[in-house]
């Protein structure tokens, strides 16, 4: 049955000024920001995240009649969670069924200019917990599984290095032994490969006595780190996490979270590559500017690189003490024009279409809904019967459930689609065609 409302929903979006951000137009989130919202960036604030999608941290508003081609007429104070709640059909019913009458994502541009803090996001027992007992920290209840993907250069450092990487670390960094003492890491240094499970619980050990060192202690030893590694560049090449040490120490000069750096990978990204991250996971987004999406939460627990409250305890508990490089994921070409990015999480996918000037492409009628964000150019596009709309560069659009959309691109036209993971709606297909052969 076709519904009453418009396929399309323009929306107007939030932005969030933390300090790590980018200043005025220098960030694509503030360009972006001001597109969507026609507001005027400030050059002298920091502009961070620009967030599509329902959460009440940024939520996005659906833009009144006559932004929208028609419909009824709505509130600027209604937010898309609202509209959607009144309007669950748009969500698809395996999603409905699923996560109830909200968005399962959480859609964001990020522009970094310096290192985000070092964090994880809790799992959901963890995330209820936490937000039962401190609602003003943890501000709600879900968790947060996250990909990003690269627009510009990126780097990040997330997840533990290898036992033989770390190994060498431990040799090779003697402020963290006089930080955390030497038996645990001798014991880790005579470890055989296959002692997995001793190796986590070494590196829990090692990772909580240094995050929980005193203030005075730390910062003793980031001052020697940083003249020791000074007086040997002068006789060797330091190496790139060397280098990266040394340029977290300016930013965030006494912090842990820059010894803490020596224990986690060093990613960096290429355009058009993506990392994801699971629950538990150790990370710090250090540069650049990227496409985010991530289940609808704002969890964080963090442990150094801030200025913001710590909550050591429970990150170093919480952490999976996983070792090993992490998967990069470069994307599955669905035609010509449209990369997808799966990560391994039911509750997003993101889609990356640049199309040439002049040609056109579909994107097909999916199970659940999408936001699909124009980051350049300018086109058109449609839905179904619908007629031609034009969009550009910082406009965002809201897609329901099993709606085909075709663009057209006047010049160059560039945009990332977030929806559902496929593989997710799919699953439930063959599980209901199942069903009907019993």
């Amino acid at each position: 049955m076709e519904s009453r409302y418009p396929k399309l929903k323009r929306l107007r979006c939030s932005v969030q000024n933390y300090d790590w951000g980018r200043s005025g137009m220098e960030s694509r989130v503030a360009k972006l920001f001001a597109l969507n919202s026609g507001a005027e960036a400030d050059v002298q604030r920091p502009y961070a995240e620009f967030w599509m999608g329902t959460h009440e941290s940024g939520p996005s508003f659906p833009l009144p009649a006559g932004c929208d081609n028609g419909g009824p007429d709505i509130s600027r104070d209604v937010t898309l969670k609202a509209w959607i709640s009144s309007n669950p059909d748009v969500l698809g019913d395996k999603v409905v069924a699923q996560w109830g009458c909200d968005l399962p994502f959480l859609f964001k541009v990020l522009s970094i200019a310096k290192p985000l803090s070092i964090q994880a996001h809790p799992d959901k027992e963890l995330a209820g917990a936490l937000h039962k007992a401190h609602p003003n920290v943890y501000k709600d209840a879900n968790h947060k599984p996250e990909m990003a993907l690269a627009i510009t250069k990126f780097e990040a450092i997330c997840g533990f290095i290898s036992m033989e990487e770390l190994k060498q670390v431990l040799r090779d960094v003697p402020e963290i032994v006089e930080v955390v003492g030497s038996t645990d890491v001798e014991k880790f240094i005579r470890l055989d490969e296959q002692e997995e499970e001793k190796a986590k619980s070494l590196l829990q050990s090692i990772f909580t006595k240094l995050m929980s060192a005193s203030a005075d202690i730390v910062a003793l030893s980031v001052s020697q780190i940083k003249i020791r590694l000074e007086l040997e560049s002068q006789a060797r090449p330091l190496t790139d996490k060397e280098q990266l040490v040394l340029r977290l120490e300016k930013q965030y000069p006494a912090d842990v979270g820059v010894i803490s750096a020596f224990f986690l990978n060093y990613v960096r990204l290429n355009p058009g590559e993506a990392l994801y991250l699971g629950a538990n996971e150790p990370h710090a987004y250090v540069s650049g500017e990227c496409i985010e999406c991530m289940a609808t939460s704002d969890n964080v627990v963090r442990a150094g690189l801030t200025p913001k409250s710590k909550d050591i305890q429970t990150l170093c508990s919480m952490l999976t003490y996983k070792q090993g490089f992490p998967d990069i994921l470069k994307g599955v070409p669905l035609n010509a024009y449209i990369t997808r990015y799966i990560p391994p999480f039911d509750e997003f996918e993101v889609d990356h279409c640049v199309l040439p000037k002049g040609t056109s492409t579909v994107f097909s009628a999916v199970l659940g809904p999408s936001i699909f964000l124009v980051t350049n150019g300018t086109g058109t596009i449609h839905a179904g019967s619908m007629k031609q709309d034009l969009v550009a560069e910082g406009n965002v659009l809201f897609v329901p459930a099993n709606v085909e959309i075709r663009v057209t691109s006047v010049t160059e036209l560039q945009l990332y689609r977030a929806g559902v993971n496929d593989r997710f709606l799919e699953s439930c297909e063959l599980e209901n065609g199942k069903k009907s052969q019993i």
